[in-house]
């Protein structure tokens, strides 16, 4: 609709729509069926989502191929407001679209022809499916085509089953169909023919039939050798080309008799055949002319011929040479002249032309009498009677889709609406949206907003834009392809995640577990809890890493040293006792000095932070306090609070191709509900004793009790 119209439909609709806010936006309700009926004057800008993908969602695949009529893998705006409008016009009450599955035949609106066409449909889904007319119809009724298409029964899809028909000769006629020409898929999910194959198998059955006619097997020019013709044909093919090529050498060399050595192998042919073994069918011996040349040279049936063509050409005297010039000249040849070649060539070229012009077709395999009686039958009539009746019956075929069409609508559209037009299934928790698929448990946790990854390299552009803590898992499950999964920790401790290798359990939608292997992670601030104590966990960390790299390196220099000292006590001879070294009293009076005067500064300053810190007023000191911490932890909480506001669910529906129409926002409260942690059950007894439990010590105790009276005594010093 173009803007202008857009705009004065919304002014002239008299609908008043609710919205609810989530999310930090305003979302429509769509809760009646007056918000499907006006659903074309919402303007698009207040729509949450403006396209989906058809894939990686937890919705009915057949409903989202019914949703995308361009078949372009994407749900659009257009789309949606077609498939809502059609349901309305074909419904009496569209306040069925939001009862429980299942629509009532009495729910469908038969004042026009389609209707009249579809509740009739209908009707007789509910009959072949054993219910009565008072049975809401389900999708379940409508998935097994082949029972609402039964194959003793037209459905008007154009193809014919030999079950379609009780006459014998039809049947057979059908399969003789089918096996040549092959079987096209009929509704009820078996083979048929339709117009296509009929027609296809009659031209070709008409041009074998005249092919055969072509033959006279009576004429002795046609047939030389009677049934034997056949044979001696292919045994004539087999070595034709290499005869022919014996007699052109020939001519060559009475043309010229320089030719004759050059047209004969070389020496050095026979050279390389000599260093390896040959034999008949060896290809190199096969290339060799079929016998010696010579101008005027006759070939040879016996001696003299090529090793590698003596078989062939056995056959070829045995069924054709000595058949055709035998009975001329009475005795059988043992030389083939290039004029009897001629002659043989010149008997059977009628038989091989026939041979050329077969048709090539399947129909070979049935005999020729019955071609003919086929091609002479009734029997194209008769099954271009059974096509057409078959295609009369399309009615309720094409209405069978109709009708799948609106059950599915009736169950699968509002929930489509509520993901699409609003975000209402994510924000309100009464149920998951479609892109939830499953539950991920990781690290005492659950998290809820999991989504399929089929682009890594898309959602490692987008993603890291929500501002989430993001975990991308591996899941694998025997007998099923790997999953990539995405899921946002939006609550808990992430110091304990480890990449790669943490593993963990997904739950998809339908409560099959898959094993869950952490694969990478996008850090973010989690809360702003946790951001107070980051800068102190990496105080912590790097003290203890640098510690570990000095014992380390200590553990190092003694292991050094050790071996180092041990190899040259074994290799050098024992040298005289040295004398003892004396005592440098003034190096170590130097290193007690610098230790003295390092703790002597530490302590200094400890004793200048004390008592600045007492000469405070009592109620300064929990402030100063307060502002040391605020110092340390208020750069980090900072940048926490201000990503936390960001974080938002658009870029993480973008990276699996959506079109987000706002900024969905995760904020603190809904984030927490997103995650699950693990807490004691109400009412649970816990007992505290460990019998493994770490032993206390006394010293922290000690410790702070010896601040505690010092800070006392410092007190009493300075009241008195």
């Amino acid at each position: 609709m173009p803007q202008g119209e857009h705009a004065l439909a919304t002014i002239q609709s008299q609908h008043k729509w609710r919205f609810f806010r989530s999310g930090g936006f305003d979302q429509v309700a769509l809760d009646s069926a007056a918000d499907l009926q006006h659903l074309t004057e919402l303007d698009p800008k207040l729509w949450t989502v403006l396209n989906c993908p058809t894939t990686g969602l937890e919705f009915d695949c057949r409903t989202l191929a019914l949703l995308d009529q361009d078949g372009d893998g994407q749900i659009r705006v257009p789309e949606i407001l077609s498939a809502v409008r059609w349901s309305c016009e074909r419904v009496l009450d569209a306040e069925i679209m939001f009862k429980a599955p299942g629509l009532p035949l009495s729910a469908i609106k038969d004042q026009d022809a389609e209707g009249a066409n579809l509740k009739a449909a209908a009707l007789r889904v509910l009959e072949i499916t054993g219910k009565t007319e008072a049975d809401p119809l389900q999708v379940t009724d409508l998935a097994d085509k082949t029972l609402l298409f039964s194959p003793h029964h037209f459905n008007g899809d154009g193809v014919v089953m030999a079950e379609l028909t009780a006459d014998p000769e039809l049947v057979q006629l059908i399969t003789e169909i089918i096996q040549t020409q092959g079987g096209q898929p009929d509704r009820s999910g078996g083979l048929g023919i339709h117009s296509d194959s009929l027609n296809a198998f009659y031209q070709q059955a008409a041009a074998v039939v005249d092919w055969h006619a072509a033959a006279d097997p009576a004429d002795p020019l046609f047939c030389p050798l009677a049934d034997k013709t056949n044979d001696a044909v292919a045994a004539f093919e087999a070595v034709k080309a290499k005869v022919d090529d014996f007699f052109v050498r020939c001519q060559l060399a009475a043309f010229d008799n320089r030719a004759a050595e050059a047209l004969n192998p070389a020496v050095a042919v026979y050279d390389l055949l000599s260093n390896k073994a040959i034999s008949s069918s060896d290809k190199d011996v096969a290339a060799l002319p079929l016998a010696a040349i010579a101008a005027g040279q006759s070939l040879p049936l016996g001696e003299g011929i090529n090793p590698a063509w003596a078989s062939a050409m056995s056959q070829f005297k045995l069924l054709v040479v000595d058949p055709l010039l035998g009975s001329k000249s009475k005795t059988k040849a043992a030389h083939l002249t290039a004029e009897q070649w001629k002659s043989i060539c010149q008997q059977l070229e009628p038989w091989r032309l026939w041979q050329a012009a077969k048709p090539d077709t399947s129909l070979h395999q049935l005999a020729a009498e019955r071609l003919q009686a086929i091609v002479a039958g009734d029997g194209k009539a008769r099954l271009e009677a059974l096509i057409a009746q078959d295609r009369s019956a399309s009615v309720f075929a094409d209405n069978v889709d109709a009708v799948e069409r609106l059950v599915r609508y009736q169950r699968d559209l509002v929930t489509l609406l509520r993901n699409f037009v609003s975000l209402s299934d994510f924000y309100q928790s009464k149920n998951k949206a479609i892109f939830q698929i499953g539950t991920l448990y990781l690290d005492q946790r659950s998290c809820e907003l999991v989504l399929k990854v089929s682009d890594m390299a898309r959602h490692a552009t987008m993603a890291p834009f929500s501002g989430c803590y993001l975990v991308y898992c591996t899941c694998e499950r025997k007998g099923e392809a790997p999953l990539q999964i995405v899921a946002a920790l939006t609550g808990g401790d992430v110091d304990e995640l480890m990449v790669p290798g943490r593993n963990g359990v997904f739950y998809d939608r339908q409560g099959r577990d898959w094993r869950a292997m952490v694969t990478k992670v996008v850090a973010q601030p989690v809360s702003i809890g946790q951001a107070f104590w980051s800068p102190y966990k990496r105080v912590a960390a790097f003290i203890e890493s640098q510690i570990q790299k000095f014992a380390a390196s200590r553990d190092k220099d003694i292991e050094t040293k050790t071996n180092t000292g041990v190899t040259a006590v074994a290799a050098a001879p024992a040298p005289a006792t040295p004398a003892a070294a004396g005592f440098d009293i003034a190096k170590f009076a130097g290193i007690f000095a610098a230790m003295g005067l390092a703790v002597g500064a530490i302590g200094t300053a400890l004793a200048a932070m004390i008592a600045g810190l007492f000469s405070l007023v009592w109620w300064q000191i929990p402030l100063v306090i307060a502002a040391v911490f605020i110092l340390i932890s208020g750069p980090s909480m900072l940048m926490a609070f201000l990503t936390l506001r960001r974080r938002n669910l658009g870029p993480l529906l973008d990276a699996n191709g959506w079109a987000v129409n706002t900024r969905a926002k995760i904020n603190v409260p809904f984030g927490a509900a997103l995650t699950g942690l693990a807490r004691l059950p109400a009412g649970a007894k816990r007992s505290l004793a460990d019998p493994f439990a770490e032993k206390k010590r006394s010293w922290g105790t000690l410790l702070i009790l010896l601040l505690v009276l010092a800070g006392a005594v410092f007190w009493w010093f300075k009241l008195n």
